[in-house]
């Protein structure tokens, strides 16, 4: 039988030992939950069907919104000249006069934040690319960090436009495609990509934009949210069963005649770079699955854009002063044209 004494020194170790060890487990737990987000590839077991999916580690999956009826939100609901500015499920609709650019300006620019702007220069679009970046030097974002990621089959044909300060260019060589439907169908793989590999140590926002149109009013951070749609200029005002949208069920892009808030543009999107990643790498794996079935969708990635939107709804939506087609007559509901297209 053990002496009293030595019984308390073998309980007072034992203690001493838990003691170190909850700490010590604590410590670890801390310094795992400070780590980065990180963006780790990893590969399908099916390659010559799904090429690469990355994975966005360290953000919990983000939940769809369930799919129940409720009436279409019109963005001319109120007057024919007066848009919309806030929609049913609570994200502003920016248009001009519905913020205070110079407040704004006090809020975000202390944050010292930098904003990606991806655009497709394939082919004839090359040709696109001088005037879209002499624009965005203009108008886009200024007065913050910029970083330009142009993806291109011909790195030589892109212009050395001048920028300036705090404000980059990367050309980001891509494989050539055999045509435009196809180079479209990669986009959003690519955009996923480059944010895994590259972007998300170096951008905080991240825009992704059409090449063949220009900037031409200001375009700041009243811009700026966690993810960002545009409402396309050519069916801001019709009912939804007219969008369109994907409709054969074979497609993972389909969408009901009872669904859909607005018809949005491939392309403009945008916001923080972790959910851009988490949104494109979904739509990709869409166009992968539809890939497998032999399926297109109508209007290829815009088609999975709009069905995703629907599912995961963007927390701040853009009039179509944000995107214009300039074949149309400018409408009495917009103010002003900040991003528009260009002759072909």
């Amino acid at each position: 039988m053990l002496h009293p004494a030595m019984r308390c020194h073998r309980l007072a170790l034992g203690l001493g030992f838990c003691l170190l060890a909850g700490t010590a487990l604590c410590a670890l737990w801390l310094w795992v939950n400070r780590l980065p987000l990180s963006y780790v590839p990893y590969y399908l077991p099916c390659p010559e069907i799904f090429n690469m999916k990355l994975q966005y580690k360290g953000e919990k999956p983000f939940q769809p919104v369930a799919p129940s009826p409720y009436p279409q939100p019109k963005l001319l609901e109120q007057r024919p000249t007066e848009l919309l500015t806030l929609t049913p499920w609570l994200a502003p609709i920016i248009s001009e006069g519905t913020f205070n650019a110079e407040l704004l300006q006090h809020i975000y620019q202390p944050l010292n934040l930098t904003i990606g702007l991806t655009a497709f220069a394939v082919g004839k679009y090359t040709g696109f690319v001088q005037r879209f970046l002499e624009s965005a030097e203009q108008f886009f974002m200024h007065g913050y960090r910029v970083h330009y990621y142009i993806f291109t089959d011909d790195p030589k044909a892109i212009p050395r436009v001048p920028l300036g300060p705090g404000r980059l260019l990367s050309v980001i060589p891509i494989r050539e495609r055999s045509s435009w439907e196809e180079v479209s169908m990669r986009q959003m793989e690519t955009v996923s990509q480059h944010i895994a590999e590259r972007a998300h140590r170096e951008v905080d926002y991240l825009f992704c934009l059409s090449v063949g149109m220009v900037f031409r009013n200001p375009w700041g951070p009243e811009t700026l949210g966690d993810l960002v749609a545009a409402i396309h200029p050519g069916y801001y005002a019709v009912p939804r069963h007219q969008f369109p949208y994907e409709r054969r069920h074979v497609s993972t892009a389909f969408v009901a005649d009872s669904e859909g808030d607005f018809y949005y543009g491939g392309a403009v999107f945008g916001g923080r770079v972790g959910r851009v990643y988490e949104f494109t790498r979904g739509c990709h794996m869409a166009i992968l699955a539809d890939k497998a079935n032999g399926i297109m969708a109508a209007w290829q990635e815009e088609s999975h854009l709009n069905r995703r939107f629907i599912s995961h709804k963007p927390s701040k939506v853009l009039s179509p002063e944000y995107l214009w087609d300039d074949r149309k007559p400018w409408p009495s509901s917009l103010k002003l044209i900040r991003f528009s297209t260009v002759d072909d």
